[in-house]
């Protein structure tokens, strides 16, 4: 098949890799074919699609809404995570942005109770007019600004070899189906990630307080995405510690490594783990610096999958 191969990725084995991976899963017959029906690829969002510093991005949304409530009701802040606000508590932010579980849990917990009762129809557009002004501290671009461009290009070039795409984050799946559609080119039944149960009340959906299962991190990837597709990924792409199952759990594991501090970030805390196992494991890494000829930029409608 002739498709336009990644132009903003630099020749080196990263994109040698990716191509040959991808190639020799079209041919029958080869020792590297995949049966259509298996070629699932799975992205993590968070620093893997986007730029993740110096916080993900619906971090802002939630915590606006809990500094909502805090003003509504100032016993909250006996409690975390409100307490960390009050306090200005950068070690809690530091542990949550680590995915520290405490931290996580007491998180969901406020996330949980802060939306319960919303309809979903209110949770989207909640987050939608949250996305609207919202603006990149650093970079000064919305939220479709800080996807990476060579990412676009892999879903492209693997989506037009037979693959089907998912995301499957530790952050909010109801957030991110918001932007799905119009940022990546997936329907929203690709997009798998934390969430909470819902009840069926008066004709509508609302949200309860309680996660639909674990939160969507470490072994709670590959998890999700064998109850969402059937499958375990044959491709899986990720950035930090909180990926490794789901990379080792595919066939062929993408790790991306932030170093590059003027076109992005350049960090490796809470990656550490993730860059041991690619070293052991012989996964393909990518590096922000040396393998994308372009980092940031805003794919624009007449570029959208059809």
């Amino acid at each position: 098949m002739d498709t336009t191969p990644l132009g903003s990725w630099n020749d080196g084995a990263a994109k040698r890799a990716i191509v040959d991976f991808v190639t020799a899963a079209a041919v029958a017959g080869s020792p590297g074919f995949v049966a259509p029906m298996d070629r699932v690829a799975v992205f993590d969002n968070d620093g893997t699609l986007w730029v993740e510093k110096p916080a993900p991005v619906q971090m802002a949304f939630v915590l606006g809404k809990l500094a909502a409530r805090l003003e509504a009701d100032p016993s909250l802040a006996r409690e975390r995570p409100y307490r960390a606000l009050v306090d200005r508590d950068a070690s809690y932010f530091h542990a949550l942005n680590e995915q520290d579980p405490d931290a996580v849990a007491s998180m969901v917990d406020a996330i949980g109770s802060a939306w319960e009762g919303t309809t979903l129809a209110q949770y989207e557009a909640e987050a939608a007019r949250h996305l609207e002004s919202w603006r990149h501290e650093r970079f000064g671009v919305p939220y479709s600004g800080l996807v990476y461009q060579p990412m676009l290009e892999l879903f492209d070039y693997l989506g037009a070899h037979g693959w089907r795409l998912f995301v499957c984050s530790g952050g909010g799946r109801d957030f991110m189906r918001v932007i799905c559609e119009d940022t990546w080119g997936l329907p929203r039944e690709n997009v798998i990630g934390s969430a909470p149960e819902f009840a069926w009340r008066d004709g509508v959906p609302v949200r309860r307080a309680v996660l639909h299962g674990p939160v969507a991190i470490g072994p709670g990837k590959p998890e999700y995405v064998l109850a969402r597709t059937g499958r375990l990924p044959r491709f899986a792409a990720g950035n930090d510690d909180v990926d490794v199952e789901l990379l080792a759990s595919a066939q062929f594991a993408l790790l991306v490594l932030h170093d590059d501090d003027e076109r992005e970030y350049a960090y490796t805390e809470g990656a550490e783990r993730a860059h041991a196992t690619a070293r052991r494991e012989g996964w393909t890494t990518v590096s922000v610096k040396d393998d994308w000829k372009t980092v940031l930029k805003e794919r624009s409608d007449e570029e959208a999958p059809e």
